[in-house]
């Protein structure tokens, strides 16, 4: 156990999503097999292993919401539910041999790197080890995010996040109250809608909602996919060619989206006959300003008669009471919050202590920034995966996140080329710079001028999670790693020891 505690890697990698399984193929596949995945829950899957709610599914096609060196000609659906995902992430671990490398049920609690030695020091729930680069793939939909509502604590009944489901408990014939009006809400009512005896839908804000083309795969189309390659790649790249086209009417035109907002209330309008139920579920901002929801089933179970729609937050509870803030209020036996997740505020931040002795949390407090979305000035060796402005809108982040694998396979390239102990850390400079032109980009997309209020923005009002282009032009600029933007570290000549607070010396 003691040696276990001693280990040292080249890379240690922080989660097993998407994010980090990628991370994971990308280091075996160019030789590099001393790393370790640290993973706190007990199997690998990210998000798409804790969202088991019922209807949980992706809003991106499954051929485009999958790896480009990991393709699945097997997807059952166009857009597949959570346990096809997972299933697949599972596979790309087997197929991949990366088991070996995971070490479950090890939560990172803290991350400090040392001066003198040029590592990070990491503490887990299973022990101790230190890395020469952290690659911190926790993703930004990791951690639920519960509203503090005042007598909460009072409730009878059962409380649970959409993201934490709570599978032993029966919700037949109960009285539901559905918490706000997501990605997540969207799928759930519909699903638990039969089952219920009443369910009351907490409005703060309605959702853009269009059509969801799904439909079953065929054998043929499966067939075909597996026997020609070719036609799984077209099939890809059409459903990513489409979506690059798009882009810049989030990003530059905005005012070209009311074609956009005629198709959504066209579809509501065919499920939603009450005048003013459909007003109620009309958004007063424009369409892509928060995320587009996609469902077919949404606008049908809210018409049915055990459901009822409230057009106001939840403000107050009182025992098995719920107070609206227009002030209506409603009996239930079981409360399930789909009130989002910490993403501009991620929890890892807190956990990650720099070059200066300062949390990333403390470098963030006034907004997430980090270089091409992986690096933060202060932070040698730490790269991030989904980090500030990654996010998109309307396509899939699985281009993003292989964008930035490149990042960090150029990353580890360039320390074995500069040649022993050494660490780059960011230049705030150029970190400051690239932020700027993100900023400046970002004003006139419809994320800041939709008029709505978004979890793409933080506290101050600044959208530090979205990315103001296509994923092409992403791809490009995290192509390879430019030192200019950097500071090379090497140990500080009088340094011992692997711990200490001496500063290290920046090689020009």
């Amino acid at each position: 156990m003691a040696e276990r505690e001693q280990q040292h890697v080249r890379v240690a990698v922080i989660g097993s999503g998407f994010g980090g399984l990628g991370a994971a193929v990308r280091l075996r596949r160019q030789g590099i097999t001393d790393f370790v995945v640290l993973e706190r829950a007990d199997s690998v899957g990210g998000t798409w292993r804790d969202n088991s709610y019922p209807g949980c599914a992706c809003d991106v096609p499954s051929h485009l919401y999958s790896f480009s060196f990991a393709p699945n000609p097997e997807w059952p659906r166009n857009f597949s539910g959570q346990e096809h995902i997972r299933a697949y992430l599972e596979r790309v671990t087997d197929t991949f041999g990366l088991r070996p490398h995971i070490r479950f049920n090890a939560e990172v609690r803290g991350l400090r790197w040392s001066n003198s030695a040029l590592h990070w020091e990491i503490e887990t729930a299973s022990g101790a080890l230190t890395a020469d680069v952290v690659v911190s793939a926790t993703g930004p939909l990791s951690d639920p995010k519960l509203p503090d509502v005042p007598g909460l604590d009072t409730f009878p009944g059962k409380v649970f996040h959409s993201a934490r489901w709570d599978h032993d408990y029966d919700l037949r014939g109960k009285r539901v109250a559905m918490i706000g009006t997501g990605a997540s809400a969207i799928q759930i009512v519909p699903a638990i809608q039969p089952e219920v005896s009443r369910l009351t839908l907490f409005q703060r804000t309605p959702p853009w909602v269009l059509p969801r083309a799904d439909r079953k795969i065929s054998a043929a189309e499966k067939w075909l996919h597996t026997k020609v390659p070719a036609t799984r790649a077209a099939r890809r790249g059409l459903l990513w060619g489409i979506r690059e086209l798009q882009v810049s009417a989030f990003t530059k035109r905005p005012n070209e989206l009311g074609l956009i907002e005629f198709l959504a209330k066209n579809h509501m309008r065919k499920a939603i006959k009450d005048p003013g139920m459909r007003a109620a579920l009309t958004p007063d901002y424009r369409i892509g300003c928060k995320r587009i929801l996609l469902s077919n089933t949404y606008y049908p179970a809210l018409a049915r008669p055990n459901v009822d729609l409230v057009p106001a937050g939840l403000t107050e509870v009182r025992g098995s009471t719920l107070v609206a803030a227009d002030g209506s209020e409603t009996e239930a036996d079981a409360i399930v919050f789909g009130t989002g997740f910490h993403v501009t505020d991620m929890p890892i931040a807190q956990r990650v202590t720099g070059a200066n002795g300062t949390t990333l949390a403390e470098e963030w407090k006034d907004g997430m920034a980090a270089l091409r979305g992986a690096s933060a000035a202060g932070f040698p060796n730490f790269l991030t995966l989904i980090g500030p402005n990654t996010g998109l809108g309307n396509s899939s982040m699985i281009l993003m996140i292989e964008a930035q694998l490149n990042y960090m396979v150029d990353f580890l390239r360039q320390l074995d080329v500069l040649g022993g102990k050494i660490a780059l850390t960011a230049r705030q400079s150029a970190v400051d710079e690239w932020t700027r032109k993100i900023q400046r980009r970002m004003e006139r997309t419809v994320w800041n001028t939709g008029g709505c209020d978004s979890w793409y923005l933080d506290a101050n009002g600044r959208n530090t999670t979205a990315w103001p282009g296509t994923t092409a032009e992403f791809k490009k600029v995290t192509r390879q790693v430019d030192l200019a933007e950097y500071e090379v570290l090497r140990p500080p000549r009088a340094a011992v020891g692997t711990s200490g607070s001496a500063r290290a010396e920046v090689a020009v």
